[in-house]
């Protein structure tokens, strides 16, 4: 039987892998366009787009961000508290 707790965990676990393939993914095409704007005069609708990936990346991204260290500090609890109650049955 599954934890319920253990699979809302993974949904979202999920989810935070997306948001920060996304969130990266965004980060990474504003710069690259950052740099080839730079080579070039700065104008044209790309600088837009510079400007909407980046927000739009850091939109994204922060929460996911946020939430992986959630995740990973709610199992890593659980393995703590798996490991005191294997130390108490052992006494």
């Amino acid at each position: 039987m599954v934890d319920p707790l253990v699979a809302q965990r993974a949904t979202v676990s999920r989810f935070v892998k997306i948001g920060k393939r996304v969130g990266y993914s965004l980060w990474l095409i504003a710069i690259v366009l950052f740099f080839i704007l730079f080579s070039t005069n700065f104008d044209g609708p790309f600088v837009t787009v510079v400007v909407i990936t980046l927000i739009v990346g850091s939109v994204i991204l922060l929460p996911s961000i946020v939430m992986s260290y959630a995740v990973r500090a709610a199992e890593r609890e659980d393995r703590q508290r798996q490991s005191a109650d294997k130390s108490d049955l052992d006494i």
